[in-house]
């Protein structure tokens, strides 16, 4: 962006410990209009003073402070005056590194707890009552308070569960406000935001679309740009942004695969060059795919002949366009955060995601990733803004792979359109009876496993669908979605009658965990 401290000149950090909830805290705070960005524990000083930030969080994590060398906060986090808020783990290091001590309870904590506030304080100004519901997750409590600290907050087991310095805005929380878990969460973490800190409500689709803007402008200047245009939602709203941005500049390589969902393909070309005017080459790779999956049964060896296929697919239309100059993607901020290593090799790389980690070595386009600050909710407010259809751009999650990794076994032809089939009537239903919105994510699966079925007067054997519906906040955990008996009724009534050669369907009630969304 052009200029990023002004978009970003009310922003918050949040130094991270390993918590799972570390992007859940991220994401609440944009959700207040406010900037935040997350760093790891271990992050060079000079880097955070250069990011001016207003407040830091202190975030949980895994480990446990009584540890010889575990992880500890800058020493610059306590030095740059500003206010400082610790959660749970966040907490125990600034304790320790105030001079306080921690200790490991006989009694551990993971669950609903009743706290009771204590103190008056701004960061529990906005809080309805004295005593409020939250969620603790640790095994490890402050047993000792360092000097200049009071307690704010306590429960039955944990008498210290909220603390504050004395004179200095530095704060620790010991439950998580961040989670939905704690009603009152959201409050606690505005009051830090707006009042504490003085945040201003900046980071807004409109202000964010209209500095992408003349950052792209700035960036790529009278150069062409290829973008790999997959019909997702990432790639969508970058198509969507960079065609305001630059125009005919922009030129989208749009492979389609034939494992895309039902008529999804001419839906593509029919949102972005009809209705958006964006230049797009449609390449017709069905064929190649099949061909490159026959005999492929193994999940990770279909996943890496799709990819790899389409990497050179790819290549092969940048080749003919020979004045590109720059390569856009659809990497967004969940991918770099997940992607990044720290340091003193504490950690390994969680995902490798093709926007980060799957770039030709020999790539001689320079790269332009104008939403990589974004998580997917805000992506998804900026496509609306953009002019995308909300269908399109609040669709559910559609893995990279496509049906290839929804078809159990060999991917043929016959199988991925009796898929597409099945999976087209489940989300029509979805939609009549005022599900698909209800359900974070939802699809159908394709079993070759033969079962007996009676049909008119002759018996059958045809294979099976499952289908699975979940509800999610975040896709780290999923809980089965309830669905009304009279839907899947319906449901799986259409798909034997409607659907050649299915015998039967079933419906997926694991939750994950154990089981994953996905099932390959």
């Amino acid at each position: 962006m052009s200029d990023k401290n002004q978009l970003h000149r009310d922003n918050i950090l949040i130094l991270d410990f390993g918590s799972q909830y570390t992007q859940l805290i991220a994401r609440r705070i944009r959700d207040m209009g406010v900037f935040s960005e997350i760093k790891p524990y271990d992050c060079d000083p000079e880097t955070i003073k250069a990011l001016r930030p207003k407040g830091i969080i202190l975030s949980g994590g895994p480990e446990s402070v009584t540890e010889t060398g575990s992880p500890r906060a800058p020493l610059i986090v306590f030095e740059l005056g500003i206010p400082v808020l610790g959660i749970c783990y966040g907490m125990q290091t600034m304790v320790e590194q105030q001079g306080g001590k921690v200790g490991t309870m006989s009694h551990r904590e993971f669950g609903p707890a009743t706290v009771n506030v204590l103190e008056e304080h701004d960061l529990f100004a906005g809080v309805s009552q004295e005593v409020i519901d939250v969620w603790m997750s640790h095994g490890d409590s402050v047993v000792t308070m360092p000097p200049d600290y009071y307690i704010l907050a306590s429960t039955k087991t944990c008498p210290i569960a909220a603390i504050a310095h004395r004179t200095k805005p530095w704060m620790g929380l010991q439950f998580h406000p961040e989670v939905s878990h704690t009603p009152e969460g959201e409050q606690l973490l505005q009051q830090f935001v707006k009042v504490i800190c003085g945040c201003e409500s900046m980071w807004v689709p409109e202000r964010i679309i209209e500095e992408s803007i003349q950052s792209v402008r700035e960036k790529v200047g009278t150069d062409k740009v290829i973008l790999a245009l997959s019909g997702g939602v990432d790639s969508s709203v970058v198509a969507a942004l960079l065609q305001k941005a630059i125009g005919a500049q922009l030129t989208c390589v749009f492979v389609d695969t034939g494992l895309l969902r039902l008529n999804e393909g001419d839906e593509v070309m029919r949102v972005m060059q009809a209705h958006l005017g964006v230049n797009i080459i449609r390449v017709n790779a069905r064929d190649r795919y099949f061909a490159a999956l026959k005999g492929v049964v193994d999940p990770e060896a279909k996943r890496k002949a799709i990819g790899g296929l389409f990497i050179e697919i790819f290549e092969e239309e940048a080749a003919k366009l020979m004045d590109a100059k720059w390569l856009a993607q659809g990497t967004i901020y969940p991918d770099v955060v997940e992607s990044a290593k720290t340091v003193q090799g504490k950690a390994h790389v969680i995902k490798s995601h093709h926007n980060v980690g799957g770039l030709p070595a020999d790539m001689t386009l320079k790269l332009i990733e104008p939403i990589r600050d974004l998580f997917k909710d805000e992506v998804r407010r900026l496509g609306v803004v953009l002019g995308l259809p909300y269908e399109r751009v609040y669709c559910h999650p559609f893995p990279g792979p496509g049906l290839g990794v929804r078809v159990l076994g060999e991917v043929t032809p016959e199988a991925v359109a009796t898929l597409q089939k099945a999976d087209a009537i489940f989300m029509e239903e979805l939609r009549l009876h005022g599900w698909y919105d209800k359900t974070a994510q939802a699809f159908a699966v394709y079993i070759p496993q033969k079962s007996v079925a009676v049909m008119g007067d002759a018996r059958v054997y045809a294979d099976v669908i499952a289908l699975r519906a979940v509800e999610s906040i975040d896709y780290m955990t999923a809980q089965w979605a309830r669905l009304p008996y009279d839907l899947l009724d319906k449901v799986s009534s259409r798909i034997v009658n409607e659907v050649k050669n299915i015998s039967r369907v079933t419906y997926d009630i694991s939750s994950k965990p154990p089981a994953t969304i996905e099932w390959e």
